[in-house]
């Protein structure tokens, strides 16, 4: 089964030396810092940053992440990082996908799962708060 995709975003990244280990492959903890990278651009592309979420009272943090390594990336490869918005109801799923920029090969998959929590109560919210369901308004119609 497929997830149905709501929204999309992609962005370019170069692997830069601080990235690798001493084989000059990326070390496996960084594709969480290129999940994040390409999360941002999603959240960026319906105007809810992760400033203007605290700003709407609500929190989002990651309760769950998934890595799948297909194949390594490597110091100066050209990679694209997809951010697949799939769930957004009750929590948020975002898929990921790290791909060689030239030949389109899917490097690392994942995805992540966050939840809204209000901060003024610190309560975990069972259903997306309605600011949510607004930005993504005009992607579900």
């Amino acid at each position: 089964m497929t997830d149905n995709i709501v929204l999309s975003a992609a962005i370019n990244h170069q692997v830069t030396f601080f990235d690798c280990d001493p084989m000059g492959i990326t070390w496996h903890g960084n594709y969480l810092k290129y999940f994040e990278l390409a999360r941002c651009a999603l959240f960026e592309k319906i105007d809810f940053s992760y400033s203007a979420m605290a700003a709407s009272d609500f929190v989002w943090p990651i309760v769950d992440v998934r890595v799948k390594y297909v194949r390594p990336t490597r110091f100066e490869q050209h990679i694209v990082i997809y951010a697949d918005l799939v769930e957004y109801e009750h929590r948020v799923k975002i898929n990921y996908r790290v791909c060689d920029k030239i030949s389109g090969e899917v490097l690392t998959k994942g995805h992540t799962l966050q939840v809204a929590v209000e901060q003024s109560s610190q309560e975990m919210c069972y259903v997306s708060p309605s600011i949510l369901i607004e930005k993504l308004q005009p992607y579900i119609g």
